[in-house]
Protein backbone atom coordinates (compact mmCIF):
# COMPACT_ATOMS: atom_id res chain seq x y z
CA UNK A 1 0.00 0.00 0.00
CA UNK A 2 1.62 3.08 -0.86
CA UNK A 3 1.98 5.78 1.61
CA UNK A 4 -0.39 9.00 1.81
CA UNK A 5 0.64 11.65 0.36
CA UNK A 6 1.43 14.88 2.61
CA UNK A 7 -1.62 16.82 2.85
CA UNK A 8 -0.36 19.76 1.01
CA UNK A 9 0.36 17.96 -2.04
CA UNK A 10 -2.62 15.73 -2.23
CA UNK A 11 -5.42 17.08 -4.83
CA UNK A 12 -8.29 18.35 -3.88
CA UNK A 13 -11.54 15.74 -3.23
CA UNK A 14 -14.10 15.36 -5.75
CA UNK A 15 -16.99 16.16 -3.26
CA UNK A 16 -15.29 19.42 -2.21
CA UNK A 17 -14.73 20.10 -5.95
CA UNK A 18 -18.25 20.06 -6.82
CA UNK A 19 -19.16 21.82 -3.55
CA UNK A 20 -17.41 25.03 -4.25
CA UNK A 21 -17.32 24.84 -7.85
CA UNK A 22 -21.36 24.89 -7.39
CA UNK A 23 -21.48 26.75 -4.31
CA UNK A 24 -19.10 29.69 -5.15
CA UNK A 25 -20.08 31.13 -8.13
CA UNK A 26 -23.59 31.50 -7.02
CA UNK A 27 -22.64 33.27 -3.71
CA UNK A 28 -21.04 35.44 -5.91
CA UNK A 29 -24.27 35.72 -7.96
CA UNK A 30 -26.41 36.05 -4.72
CA UNK A 31 -23.71 39.14 -3.51
CA UNK A 32 -24.06 40.72 -6.42
CA UNK A 33 -27.71 39.98 -7.10
CA UNK A 34 -27.86 41.28 -3.36
CA UNK A 35 -26.50 44.56 -4.22
CA UNK A 36 -28.56 45.29 -7.16
CA UNK A 37 -31.44 44.39 -5.48
CA UNK A 38 -30.57 47.01 -3.20
CA UNK A 39 -29.47 49.69 -5.04
CA UNK A 40 -33.03 48.95 -6.87
CA UNK A 41 -35.16 49.22 -4.19
CA UNK A 42 -33.42 52.39 -2.25
CA UNK A 43 -33.79 54.11 -6.34
CA UNK A 44 -37.76 53.29 -6.09
CA UNK A 45 -37.68 54.71 -1.86
CA UNK A 46 -36.01 57.32 -3.37
CA UNK A 47 -38.51 57.76 -6.12
CA UNK A 48 -41.69 57.95 -3.71
CA UNK A 49 -40.04 60.06 -1.40
CA UNK A 50 -38.76 62.74 -4.03
CA UNK A 51 -42.72 62.76 -5.19
CA UNK A 52 -43.29 63.31 -1.72
CA UNK A 53 -41.13 66.41 -1.42
CA UNK A 54 -42.76 67.30 -5.10
CA UNK A 55 -45.92 67.55 -3.72
CA UNK A 56 -44.76 69.54 -0.72
CA UNK A 57 -43.03 72.28 -3.03
CA UNK A 58 -46.12 72.60 -5.25
CA UNK A 59 -48.51 72.64 -1.82
CA UNK A 60 -46.13 75.73 -1.49
CA UNK A 61 -46.14 77.33 -4.14
CA UNK A 62 -50.21 77.53 -3.81
CA UNK A 63 -48.95 79.58 -1.10
CA UNK A 64 -46.92 82.32 -3.02
CA UNK A 65 -49.03 85.41 -5.02
CA UNK A 66 -47.67 88.70 -6.41
CA UNK A 67 -48.09 92.22 -6.83
CA UNK A 68 -47.35 94.39 -9.33
CA UNK A 69 -47.06 93.96 -13.20
CA UNK A 70 -45.23 92.23 -15.68
CA UNK A 71 -41.61 91.00 -14.43
CA UNK A 72 -41.19 93.37 -12.30
CA UNK A 73 -43.84 92.34 -10.15
CA UNK A 74 -43.11 91.46 -6.74
CA UNK A 75 -43.23 87.89 -4.58
CA UNK A 76 -45.33 87.39 -1.09
CA UNK A 77 -45.76 84.20 0.68
CA UNK A 78 -47.54 83.39 3.93
CA UNK A 79 -46.97 79.45 4.27
CA UNK A 80 -48.35 78.08 7.46
CA UNK A 81 -45.25 75.44 8.62
CA UNK A 82 -48.60 73.46 9.30
CA UNK A 83 -49.18 73.19 5.54
CA UNK A 84 -45.84 70.75 5.55
CA UNK A 85 -46.92 68.64 8.57
CA UNK A 86 -49.04 66.57 6.03
CA UNK A 87 -46.00 65.53 3.86
CA UNK A 88 -43.97 64.57 7.27
CA UNK A 89 -44.12 60.90 7.72
CA UNK A 90 -44.15 59.42 11.59
CA UNK A 91 -42.45 62.44 12.99
CA UNK A 92 -39.40 60.53 11.80
CA UNK A 93 -38.49 63.24 9.61
CA UNK A 94 -38.31 66.92 9.55
CA UNK A 95 -39.19 69.43 6.89
CA UNK A 96 -37.41 73.08 5.88
CA UNK A 97 -38.42 74.93 2.76
CA UNK A 98 -37.60 78.13 1.29
CA UNK A 99 -39.27 80.56 -1.31
CA UNK A 100 -37.18 83.06 -3.34
CA UNK A 101 -36.90 84.96 -6.44
CA UNK A 102 -35.37 83.72 -9.50
CA UNK A 103 -32.44 87.08 -8.59
CA UNK A 104 -32.18 84.96 -5.11
CA UNK A 105 -34.66 87.67 -2.75
CA UNK A 106 -35.79 85.68 0.35
CA UNK A 107 -39.56 85.48 -0.21
CA UNK A 108 -40.21 83.06 3.02
CA UNK A 109 -39.07 80.33 4.74
CA UNK A 110 -35.73 79.10 6.17
CA UNK A 111 -32.93 81.90 5.22
CA UNK A 112 -30.04 79.51 6.47
CA UNK A 113 -31.32 76.91 3.72
CA UNK A 114 -28.69 76.44 1.29
CA UNK A 115 -29.68 78.00 -2.15
CA UNK A 116 -29.73 75.94 -5.21
CA UNK A 117 -27.27 76.59 -7.48
CA UNK A 118 -27.79 74.04 -9.87
CA UNK A 119 -29.54 73.44 -13.30
CA UNK A 120 -32.88 72.11 -14.14
CA UNK A 121 -33.00 68.23 -16.11
CA UNK A 122 -32.97 67.94 -19.31
CA UNK A 123 -35.83 65.15 -19.27
CA UNK A 124 -36.88 64.88 -15.49
CA UNK A 125 -39.46 62.11 -14.46
CA UNK A 126 -42.26 64.59 -13.65
CA UNK A 127 -44.14 67.01 -15.52
CA UNK A 128 -42.66 69.80 -13.60
CA UNK A 129 -39.60 72.31 -13.53
CA UNK A 130 -38.41 70.51 -10.89
CA UNK A 131 -34.53 69.05 -9.55
CA UNK A 132 -33.64 66.53 -7.04
CA UNK A 133 -30.37 66.91 -4.82
CA UNK A 134 -28.47 65.84 -1.80
CA UNK A 135 -27.09 68.51 0.57
CA UNK A 136 -26.30 69.01 4.12
CA UNK A 137 -28.62 71.66 6.67
CA UNK A 138 -27.75 72.33 10.26
CA UNK A 139 -25.43 69.55 10.35
CA UNK A 140 -27.77 66.62 9.00
CA UNK A 141 -27.75 65.03 5.43
CA UNK A 142 -30.84 66.15 3.74
CA UNK A 143 -32.65 65.59 0.31
CA UNK A 144 -33.90 69.04 -1.40
CA UNK A 145 -36.52 69.31 -4.17
CA UNK A 146 -36.32 72.91 -6.12
CA UNK A 147 -39.73 73.73 -8.05
CA UNK A 148 -39.67 76.76 -10.18
CA UNK A 149 -42.84 77.94 -9.69
CA UNK A 150 -44.73 80.51 -12.26
CA UNK A 151 -46.77 83.04 -10.29
CA UNK A 152 -49.34 84.91 -12.44
CA UNK A 153 -51.97 87.30 -10.39
CA UNK A 154 -53.91 90.14 -12.17
CA UNK A 155 -50.87 91.52 -14.20
CA UNK A 156 -48.09 90.44 -12.46
CA UNK A 157 -45.83 87.41 -14.49
CA UNK A 158 -42.89 86.27 -12.26
CA UNK A 159 -40.74 82.82 -11.23
CA UNK A 160 -40.44 81.40 -8.16
CA UNK A 161 -37.59 79.17 -6.86
CA UNK A 162 -38.89 77.15 -4.04
CA UNK A 163 -37.12 74.68 -2.07
CA UNK A 164 -38.04 71.82 0.19
CA UNK A 165 -35.47 70.14 2.32
CA UNK A 166 -36.43 66.62 4.23
CA UNK A 167 -34.33 65.02 6.83
CA UNK A 168 -33.12 61.17 5.51
CA UNK A 169 -34.06 59.49 9.16
CA UNK A 170 -36.74 57.58 7.69
CA UNK A 171 -35.45 56.74 4.19
CA UNK A 172 -32.41 55.33 5.68
CA UNK A 173 -34.35 53.09 7.84
CA UNK A 174 -37.02 51.85 5.45
CA UNK A 175 -33.48 51.79 3.67
CA UNK A 176 -32.29 49.33 5.89
CA UNK A 177 -35.17 47.18 6.74
CA UNK A 178 -35.03 46.75 3.01
CA UNK A 179 -31.55 45.34 3.21
CA UNK A 180 -32.02 43.45 6.15
CA UNK A 181 -35.03 41.99 4.37
CA UNK A 182 -33.01 41.13 1.43
CA UNK A 183 -30.10 39.71 3.18
CA UNK A 184 -32.63 37.15 5.23
CA UNK A 185 -34.46 36.32 2.19
CA UNK A 186 -30.64 35.56 0.21
CA UNK A 187 -29.67 33.84 2.83
CA UNK A 188 -32.58 31.12 3.68
CA UNK A 189 -31.65 31.31 -0.68
CA UNK A 190 -28.43 30.16 0.27
CA UNK A 191 -29.06 27.70 3.12
CA UNK A 192 -31.70 26.44 0.89
CA UNK A 193 -29.61 25.91 -2.39
CA UNK A 194 -26.31 24.99 -0.12
CA UNK A 195 -28.70 21.99 1.48
CA UNK A 196 -29.65 20.76 -2.02
CA UNK A 197 -26.37 21.15 -3.65
CA UNK A 198 -24.91 18.75 -0.72
CA UNK A 199 -27.66 16.47 -0.53
CA UNK A 200 -27.17 16.17 -4.38
CA UNK A 201 -23.07 15.88 -4.54
CA UNK A 202 -23.43 13.19 -1.46
CA UNK A 203 -25.80 11.31 -3.82
CA UNK A 204 -23.57 11.71 -6.83
CA UNK A 205 -20.76 10.70 -5.12
CA UNK A 206 -21.91 7.79 -3.36
CA UNK A 207 -20.33 5.55 -6.02
CA UNK A 208 -17.40 6.71 -6.05
CA UNK A 209 -17.15 6.16 -1.77
CA UNK A 210 -18.86 2.76 -2.27
CA UNK A 211 -15.94 1.72 -5.38
CA UNK A 212 -13.20 3.34 -3.04
CA UNK A 213 -14.56 1.02 0.66
CA UNK A 214 -14.99 -2.15 -1.63
CA UNK A 215 -11.18 -1.49 -3.12
CA UNK A 216 -9.86 -0.94 0.17
CA UNK A 217 -11.85 -3.77 1.98
CA UNK A 218 -10.03 -6.10 -0.86
CA UNK A 219 -7.36 -8.40 -0.10
CA UNK A 220 -3.73 -7.90 -2.16
CA UNK A 221 -4.58 -10.97 -3.82
CA UNK A 222 -7.96 -10.35 -4.50
CA UNK A 223 -7.86 -8.90 -8.38
CA UNK A 224 -11.33 -10.44 -9.34
CA UNK A 225 -13.35 -7.73 -11.63
CA UNK A 226 -15.17 -4.93 -10.18
CA UNK A 227 -19.29 -4.70 -11.20
CA UNK A 228 -20.85 -1.94 -13.28
CA UNK A 229 -23.79 -2.63 -13.39
CA UNK A 230 -24.89 -0.15 -11.05
CA UNK A 231 -22.76 2.78 -11.49
CA UNK A 232 -22.71 5.72 -12.87
CA UNK A 233 -22.25 6.30 -16.77
CA UNK A 234 -19.06 8.48 -15.79
CA UNK A 235 -17.94 5.61 -14.13
CA UNK A 236 -18.18 2.63 -16.14
CA UNK A 237 -15.06 4.41 -18.51
CA UNK A 238 -12.95 3.95 -14.95
CA UNK A 239 -14.58 0.27 -13.92
CA UNK A 240 -13.85 -1.04 -17.16
CA UNK A 241 -10.52 0.52 -17.49
CA UNK A 242 -9.24 -0.82 -14.11
CA UNK A 243 -11.19 -4.06 -14.61
CA UNK A 244 -8.78 -4.64 -17.51
CA UNK A 245 -6.04 -3.50 -15.37
CA UNK A 246 -6.66 -5.85 -12.81
CA UNK A 247 -6.63 -8.51 -15.56
CA UNK A 248 -3.41 -7.74 -16.42
CA UNK A 249 -2.49 -8.14 -13.15
CA UNK A 250 -3.52 -11.67 -12.71
CA UNK A 251 -2.15 -13.09 -15.72
CA UNK A 252 1.07 -11.62 -14.64
CA UNK A 253 0.71 -12.78 -10.77
CA UNK A 254 -0.23 -16.01 -12.63
CA UNK A 255 2.74 -16.45 -15.10
CA UNK A 256 4.90 -15.40 -12.28
CA UNK A 257 3.46 -17.95 -9.77
CA UNK A 258 3.80 -20.88 -12.75
CA UNK A 259 7.09 -19.91 -13.42
CA UNK A 260 8.56 -20.20 -10.17
CA UNK A 261 6.54 -23.23 -9.02
CA UNK A 262 8.42 -24.74 -12.68
CA UNK A 263 11.38 -23.00 -12.43
CA UNK A 264 11.96 -24.73 -8.66
CA UNK A 265 10.83 -28.16 -10.43
CA UNK A 266 13.07 -27.73 -13.51
CA UNK A 267 16.15 -26.42 -11.41
CA UNK A 268 15.13 -29.28 -8.63
CA UNK A 269 16.43 -32.11 -11.10
CA UNK A 270 19.51 -30.87 -12.36
CA UNK A 271 20.83 -30.11 -8.95
CA UNK A 272 20.05 -33.48 -7.15
CA UNK A 273 21.56 -35.19 -10.18
CA UNK A 274 24.81 -33.07 -9.65
CA UNK A 275 24.64 -33.51 -6.11
CA UNK A 276 24.39 -37.78 -7.22
CA UNK A 277 26.90 -37.20 -9.21
CA UNK A 278 29.67 -35.25 -7.23
CA UNK A 279 29.03 -38.09 -4.32
CA UNK A 280 29.46 -40.98 -6.96
CA UNK A 281 32.99 -39.12 -7.73
CA UNK A 282 33.97 -38.55 -4.28
CA UNK A 283 33.22 -42.37 -3.07
CA UNK A 284 35.23 -43.56 -6.54
CA UNK A 285 32.14 -45.05 -8.08
CA UNK A 286 33.31 -44.20 -11.23
CA UNK A 287 36.78 -42.81 -13.17
CA UNK A 288 37.60 -39.25 -12.27
CA UNK A 289 37.53 -37.88 -16.36
CA UNK A 290 33.85 -39.97 -16.84
CA UNK A 291 33.47 -38.26 -13.68
CA UNK A 292 33.58 -34.42 -14.30
CA UNK A 293 32.20 -35.33 -17.99
CA UNK A 294 28.88 -35.91 -16.45
CA UNK A 295 28.97 -33.26 -14.27
CA UNK A 296 30.04 -30.98 -16.82
CA UNK A 297 27.16 -32.06 -18.66
CA UNK A 298 24.70 -32.11 -16.10
CA UNK A 299 26.11 -27.87 -15.00
CA UNK A 300 25.66 -27.51 -18.59
CA UNK A 301 22.32 -28.54 -19.17
CA UNK A 302 21.65 -25.89 -15.74
CA UNK A 303 23.34 -23.24 -17.28
CA UNK A 304 21.24 -23.72 -20.21
CA UNK A 305 18.27 -23.68 -18.07
CA UNK A 306 19.02 -21.02 -15.82
CA UNK A 307 20.05 -18.14 -18.53
CA UNK A 308 16.53 -19.45 -20.47
CA UNK A 309 14.39 -18.92 -17.48
CA UNK A 310 16.32 -15.36 -17.11
CA UNK A 311 15.38 -14.33 -21.09
CA UNK A 312 11.53 -15.56 -20.36
CA UNK A 313 11.75 -13.30 -17.21
CA UNK A 314 13.27 -10.59 -19.38
CA UNK A 315 10.44 -10.62 -22.00
CA UNK A 316 7.80 -9.85 -19.29
CA UNK A 317 10.17 -7.01 -18.21
CA UNK A 318 10.56 -5.66 -21.48
CA UNK A 319 6.75 -5.67 -22.21
CA UNK A 320 6.32 -3.23 -19.53
CA UNK A 321 8.66 -0.67 -20.86
CA UNK A 322 8.37 1.57 -24.03
CA UNK A 323 10.70 0.55 -27.47
CA UNK A 324 13.49 2.61 -27.96
CA UNK A 325 13.52 3.72 -31.40
CA UNK A 326 13.23 0.75 -34.76
CA UNK A 327 15.32 -1.66 -35.29
CA UNK A 328 15.90 -3.65 -38.70
CA UNK A 329 15.09 -7.25 -38.09
CA UNK A 330 16.93 -8.21 -41.53
CA UNK A 331 20.42 -7.05 -39.68
CA UNK A 332 19.53 -8.72 -36.73
CA UNK A 333 18.85 -11.79 -38.38
CA UNK A 334 21.70 -11.90 -39.85
CA UNK A 335 24.25 -11.52 -37.11
CA UNK A 336 22.35 -13.99 -35.32
CA UNK A 337 22.61 -16.59 -38.01
CA UNK A 338 26.42 -15.80 -37.85
CA UNK A 339 26.64 -16.76 -34.20
CA UNK A 340 25.12 -20.38 -34.80
CA UNK A 341 27.00 -20.78 -38.06
CA UNK A 342 28.99 -23.01 -35.79
CA UNK A 343 26.29 -25.33 -35.14
CA UNK A 344 25.61 -25.22 -39.08
CA UNK A 345 29.16 -26.05 -40.20
CA UNK A 346 29.20 -28.59 -37.34
CA UNK A 347 26.51 -30.78 -39.03
CA UNK A 348 27.23 -29.64 -42.71
CA UNK A 349 23.99 -28.24 -43.13
CA UNK A 350 23.33 -26.18 -46.83
CA UNK A 351 22.07 -22.83 -45.33
CA UNK A 352 20.41 -20.58 -46.85
CA UNK A 353 19.41 -16.88 -45.35
CA UNK A 354 17.40 -14.16 -47.57
CA UNK A 355 16.52 -11.04 -45.95
CA UNK A 356 14.73 -7.86 -46.69
CA UNK A 357 14.54 -4.81 -44.95
CA UNK A 358 12.22 -4.76 -41.51
CA UNK A 359 11.91 -2.29 -39.30
CA UNK A 360 9.97 -2.52 -36.11
CA UNK A 361 9.49 -0.25 -33.46
CA UNK A 362 10.99 -2.74 -30.21
CA UNK A 363 13.77 -3.74 -28.49
CA UNK A 364 16.69 -5.01 -30.09
CA UNK A 365 17.12 -8.03 -27.60
CA UNK A 366 13.51 -9.25 -28.31
CA UNK A 367 14.38 -9.94 -32.02
CA UNK A 368 17.59 -11.29 -31.12
CA UNK A 369 16.22 -13.83 -28.52
CA UNK A 370 13.63 -14.90 -30.93
CA UNK A 371 15.79 -15.46 -33.91
CA UNK A 372 18.59 -16.74 -31.92
CA UNK A 373 15.57 -19.76 -30.28
CA UNK A 374 14.65 -20.30 -33.83
CA UNK A 375 17.24 -20.97 -35.41
CA UNK A 376 18.93 -23.00 -32.92
CA UNK A 377 16.29 -25.34 -32.63
CA UNK A 378 16.17 -25.48 -36.68
CA UNK A 379 19.56 -26.30 -36.67
CA UNK A 380 19.66 -29.22 -33.79
CA UNK A 381 16.57 -30.52 -35.65
CA UNK A 382 17.50 -30.58 -39.14
CA UNK A 383 19.35 -33.75 -40.35
CA UNK A 384 22.67 -34.18 -41.12
CA UNK A 385 24.38 -32.47 -44.05
CA UNK A 386 20.19 -31.22 -44.23
CA UNK A 387 19.17 -28.16 -45.86
CA UNK A 388 17.74 -25.28 -44.05
CA UNK A 389 16.41 -22.23 -45.11
CA UNK A 390 15.84 -18.64 -43.89
CA UNK A 391 13.23 -16.18 -45.65
CA UNK A 392 12.83 -12.49 -44.09
CA UNK A 393 9.91 -10.60 -46.30
CA UNK A 394 8.28 -7.56 -45.61
CA UNK A 395 4.96 -5.75 -46.93
CA UNK A 396 3.47 -2.45 -45.76
CA UNK A 397 1.67 -4.43 -42.86
CA UNK A 398 3.75 -6.88 -41.65
CA UNK A 399 7.31 -9.17 -41.76
CA UNK A 400 7.26 -12.71 -42.21
CA UNK A 401 9.65 -14.88 -40.95
CA UNK A 402 10.12 -18.23 -42.51
CA UNK A 403 12.61 -20.97 -41.46
CA UNK A 404 12.22 -23.91 -43.30
CA UNK A 405 14.41 -27.30 -41.41
CA UNK A 406 15.00 -30.95 -42.90
CA UNK A 407 13.67 -32.84 -40.01
CA UNK A 408 11.33 -35.24 -38.73
CA UNK A 409 8.80 -32.53 -38.47
CA UNK A 410 6.69 -32.67 -34.93
CA UNK A 411 3.51 -34.84 -34.51
CA UNK A 412 -0.38 -33.88 -33.05
CA UNK A 413 0.09 -34.40 -29.75
CA UNK A 414 3.47 -32.62 -29.29
CA UNK A 415 1.95 -30.16 -31.43
CA UNK A 416 -0.53 -29.22 -28.79
CA UNK A 417 1.97 -28.83 -25.89
CA UNK A 418 5.06 -27.40 -27.97
CA UNK A 419 5.11 -23.95 -26.70
CA UNK A 420 4.37 -24.84 -23.05
CA UNK A 421 7.10 -24.08 -21.00
CA UNK A 422 9.78 -26.80 -20.39
CA UNK A 423 7.84 -28.93 -23.16
CA UNK A 424 10.81 -30.11 -24.85
CA UNK A 425 10.35 -31.90 -28.23
CA UNK A 426 12.99 -34.82 -27.77
CA UNK A 427 14.24 -36.17 -24.70
CA UNK A 428 17.64 -34.18 -23.13
CA UNK A 429 17.65 -32.01 -26.06
CA UNK A 430 16.71 -28.85 -24.37
CA UNK A 431 15.35 -27.19 -21.54
CA UNK A 432 11.42 -26.64 -23.33
CA UNK A 433 11.67 -23.22 -22.78
CA UNK A 434 12.93 -22.20 -26.45
CA UNK A 435 9.46 -22.28 -27.88
CA UNK A 436 8.06 -20.99 -24.81
CA UNK A 437 9.86 -17.73 -25.02
CA UNK A 438 9.61 -17.10 -28.69
CA UNK A 439 5.38 -17.24 -28.24
CA UNK A 440 6.06 -14.29 -25.65
CA UNK A 441 7.89 -12.18 -27.52
CA UNK A 442 5.39 -12.84 -30.77
CA UNK A 443 2.71 -12.19 -28.12
CA UNK A 444 4.13 -8.91 -26.92
CA UNK A 445 4.99 -7.66 -30.00
CA UNK A 446 1.56 -8.53 -31.43
CA UNK A 447 1.96 -10.99 -34.18
CA UNK A 448 2.03 -14.89 -34.32
CA UNK A 449 4.09 -17.58 -34.31
CA UNK A 450 2.94 -21.72 -35.97
CA UNK A 451 4.84 -24.74 -36.50
CA UNK A 452 3.68 -26.58 -39.35
CA UNK A 453 4.96 -29.63 -40.84
CA UNK A 454 6.05 -29.33 -44.49
CA UNK A 455 4.72 -32.25 -47.23
CA UNK A 456 6.10 -32.69 -50.78
CA UNK A 457 4.67 -35.48 -52.93
CA UNK A 458 2.92 -36.87 -49.64
CA UNK A 459 6.18 -37.02 -48.07
CA UNK A 460 7.15 -35.34 -44.78
CA UNK A 461 10.45 -33.09 -45.72
CA UNK A 462 10.40 -30.87 -42.33
CA UNK A 463 8.82 -28.14 -40.72
CA UNK A 464 8.10 -24.61 -41.44
CA UNK A 465 8.29 -22.32 -38.86
CA UNK A 466 6.24 -18.92 -39.60
CA UNK A 467 6.05 -15.80 -37.35
CA UNK A 468 4.27 -13.32 -38.29
CA UNK A 469 4.62 -9.53 -36.58
CA UNK A 470 2.87 -6.16 -37.73
CA UNK A 471 5.21 -3.53 -38.51
CA UNK A 472 2.93 -0.61 -36.59
CA UNK A 473 2.19 -1.92 -32.75
CA UNK A 474 -1.32 -1.10 -31.17
CA UNK A 475 0.13 0.73 -27.69
CA UNK A 476 -1.43 -1.03 -25.04
CA UNK A 477 -4.21 0.55 -23.11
Amino acid sequence: MTPDLPLAKQAWSLRRTLLLGILLPIGVFIVLDTASLYRQALGAVNTAYDRTLLASAKSIGEHIGADGEGDQATLRANVPYAALETFEADNRSRMFYRITSTHGDLIDGFEDLPEWHGRLPDLGPYAALVDFYDDTFRGDPVRVAVLLQPVAMNKARVMAVVQVAETLELRRTLARQILIDTLWRQLALVCVITLVVVAVVQRATRPVRRLSAQLEARTEDDLTPLTSHQAPAELVPLLEATNHLMGRLQHLLANQKRFVRDAAHQLRTPLAVLKVQVQSALRGDVEPTQALQEISGTVNRATVLANQMLSLAKVAQLVQQAAPSPVDWAVILREVALDVSPLIAAKNLDFEISTHPAPITTHDWMLRELSRNLLHNATQYTLEAGALKVTLQADAQQVTLLISDSGPGISNDLRQRLFQPFSAGAARSGSGLGLAICLEIVQALQGSISLDNRFEEGHLTGLDATVRLPLELTPHH
